[in-house]
């Protein structure tokens, strides 16, 4: 049984505070200005009102995305949910959250991590699914970052019906990915992360930097060695459905590519 592990040093965040709302009115508001009669509509008011229901009826967008880490894909997370407005799912921010809120499947889930066991997938799949199953989600979309990880976490959200219209893959050669890891530096006193050759610290702060124990060359390609399993195993499972994004090029350059996918869906 495929399990979903968890790393202590990562962020506790939820989803509603990543969701970037798309505006005050909702679709259903939307959709009731634009169907109600006017009493003395202009042609302009008119065609506003067609403008407003088309983008009340569209489609809500379900996006998947996958990245090795240090592939830039917290970046592009940030910069989909801002242009789009879908709300950003992360199991490894459900799960801590869940844990450190005490809810029931949180409970759950801490006591298989107090044994130094994995999570099961169907403890992480039921707060997936608790998650998309709001308002904002069915209203807006969603981003599921990072999950599924395997084949069976993949079936384990079909059988739920979350099943993602697009699966983006974010491509970083590994030797890339090896040096952007091992270059990171965190300064302790900001908590900011610089990196010597693509982000360099200000010279008054080199000194105080340390290198984060997971920053190291065997640990990357342990890392990576995972990732590229993860991704074999569930590929598979949504034929059709991969978009291959190199990731080797300017974030600017990585987010265009990704908007013109979504723009088309």
């Amino acid at each position: 049984m495929a399990s979903f592990t968890l790393t202590a040093s990562s962020a506790i965040a939820t989803p509603r505070a990543r969701f970037a709302a798309g505006g005050d009115a909702s679709r259903a508001e939307l959709r009731a200005r634009a169907r109600a009669p006017a009493r003395s509509s202009s042609p302009r008011d008119r065609a506003s009102a067609v403008v407003a229901l088309a983008a009340a009826t569209k489609t809500p967008k379900r996006v998947v995305i996958a990245g090795a880490p240090a592939s830039g894909k917290g970046t592009q997370c940030e910069l989909i949910v801002e242009k789009f407005g879908l709300v950003h799912i992360s199991a490894g921010d459900l799960l801590r959250a869940a844990v450190a809120e005490g809810t029931p499947a949180g409970l759950e889930a801490k006591a298989y991590m107090d044994r130094g066991d994995l999570v099961p997938d169907e403890v992480v799949v039921t707060m997936v699914k608790d998650a998309l199953d709001c308002e904002e989600a069915e209203e807006n979309g969603w981003l599921l970052d990072g999950y599924p990880r395997s084949a069976s976490q993949a079936d384990a959200i079909e059988k739920e019906g979350i099943t993602p219209d697009v699966f983006l893959l974010l491509n970083v050669p590994d030797e890339m990915l090896i040096e952007r890891v091992v270059g990171r530096r965190l300064d302790p006193e900001t908590g900011a992360i610089y990196h010597v050759k693509f982000f360099p610290p200000p010279e008054d702060v080199v000194d105080r930097l340390t290198i984060r124990s997971d920053d190291t060359e065997e640990k990357a390609k342990n890392r990576l060695a995972v990732h590229h399993s993860n991704v074999e195993a569930v590929v598979g499972r949504y034929e059709g459905k991969i978009r291959e994004i190199d990731g080797d090029r300017a974030k600017t350059e990585v987010f265009a590519e990704i908007a013109s996918i979504l723009d088309e869906m």
